[in-house]
């Protein structure tokens, strides 16, 4: 028996890069026009987010909320889960994480967002945007084709970073919310870079950005409230 240590990220893999393609692009298929709505919701949140106003948290965190339970539901469920044993598991995850949005932005309202006007809110909106309008670009830069592009609300990829913009950019580092997308984010990093894929490294630096800058403002705030 070979040593552990011999084997790679691919001997793991259950699926080939052909069969996770064509999943999406499956899915894709199944679930129009879902896209149009989803991005809507996308861009709805970014009028909110800019224009700011009393309901802005709760209006962001009840779209993220639908979009993670969607995916949950549609894709990981009832489509990923047929390549991968682990896609039920994924599920409540994605499950848990519309939860907790529902509950510290809808419920008690306290996901409200930074303008962007200082470094985390620029962030932010930035990732966020990434996310919404240039991650469904990624799939047919490298040569897939077009059915195949992930979309925010839709795919897991560009729903795991948006929401990790708004969590940059919320006035408050709310870190219950940052587990399960830190995790998918090394998951999915893990997956691409197994198949070999050209951009298995935006989900890993998505995170690890979106942690040295949560970290940083948790920072700047506990020294803010320190005695001098």
């Amino acid at each position: 028996m070979s040593e552990w240590w011999t084997y790679s990220l691919s001997d793991f893999l259950m699926f080939s890069p052909r069969t996770y393609y064509r999943l999406f692009e499956l899915y894709n298929l199944a679930v129009w026009p879902w896209h149009v709505l989803a991005v809507g919701l996308g861009l709805a949140v970014l009028v909110v987010w800019l224009r700011g106003g009393a309901w802005q948290g709760r209006v962001v965190a009840a779209v993220l909320a639908a979009c993670w339970l969607f995916v949950a539901c549609a894709y990981l469920l009832a489509r990923y889960d047929t390549i991968n044993w682990a896609g039920s598991y994924f599920a409540v995850a994605f499950a848990i994480e519309a939860l907790l949005l529902v509950w510290t932005g809808l419920v008690r309202n306290r996901l409200s967002l930074r303008p962007p006007r200082d470094l985390a809110g620029v962030a932010g909106l930035c990732i966020f945007v990434l996310a919404l309008l240039a991650w469904p670009l990624i799939g047919p830069l490298f040569g897939r084709p077009w059915l195949q592009a992930e979309l925010f609300g839709v795919a897991p990829d560009p729903t795991v970073v948006a929401t990790l913009g708004v969590l940059v950019a919320a006035d408050r580092t709310r870190w219950e919310l940052f587990v399960v997308p830190l995790l998918w984010c090394v998951v999915g990093g893990a997956t691409l870079w197994a198949m070999q894929s050209p951009d298995a490294l935006l989900m890993p630096a998505a995170a690890l950005l979106a942690l040295v800058l949560a970290g940083w403002k948790t920072f700047a705030r506990f020294r803010q409230a320190s005695p001098a």
